[in-house]
């Protein structure tokens, strides 16, 4: 998996860089200092993965984020930030971050959350799930009800909120690809949900 590491901070940069080079499905492509260079290099060169800070001069990660997804949606945007801010949450979210994290984690976490987020799931710290539950409120224009799930359903959910992929679930269940899919899909009807970045977000927040 190629990174681009994106922070206004020499020392976090060049840390963050050697931390992830010690891993061997890791490969960091470059480093950037704000979010207008971080596109610049995606455009120059595509990594797998972003992990991009917030605040930054020039161009901050939330406005760098929606460049990237706008241009490259297959490009995963993680931010890593000291900041919890709910507006700053709330908009990386919808500008296409698949992961919002702090940097009072371990090592071990952020990297685990990388991969999390390379498999094409999404990660968010549950410190940051009040922020990201109203957000789901707003888009729905109104606050988010209780929805009855079957056993089955909640599972699922409960998987999916921990950020298993659809195999590493139906292997888990002892279920089909096939059918977890649909399982998914139909959760995301039932909950009147986007996608899964908000199911794992709803189960955060509900359960």
């Amino acid at each position: 998996m190629k990174v681009l590491i994106v922070d206004d901070d020499a020392l976090i940069r060049d840390g963050l860089k050697v931390l992830l080079e010690l891993e061997d499905d890791i490969e960091v492509m470059g480093t950037a200092q704000n979010g207008q260079e971080a596109f610049d290099q995606c455009r120059n060169g595509r990594p797998d993965l972003v992990l991009m800070d917030i605040r930054m001069p020039i161009m901050d990660g939330v406005l760098g984020t929606k460049l990237i997804k706008d241009h490259w949606p297959d490009i995963k945007v993680v931010i890593l930030t000291t900041f919890k801010d709910d507006e700053y949450i709330k908009e990386a979210v919808r500008s296409g971050a698949e992961g919002y994290i702090l940097k009072n984690q371990t090592a071990d976490s952020i990297i685990e959350s990388l991969r999390t987020v390379g498999k094409g799931n999404s990660v968010f710290q549950k410190e940051v799930a009040g922020a990201l539950s109203a957000m789901i409120g707003e888009d729905k224009k109104k606050s988010p009800g209780h929805t009855e799930l079957t056993a089955k359903e909640l599972a699922i959910l409960q998987l999916v909120g921990e950020g298993m992929s659809n195999k590493e679930i139906a292997e888990k269940l002892y279920l089909s690809e096939g059918t977890t899919r649909n399982y998914v899909t139909g959760l995301l009807d039932k909950l009147q949900l986007r996608d899964r970045t908000q199911l794992a977000i709803y189960y955060l927040k509900h359960y």
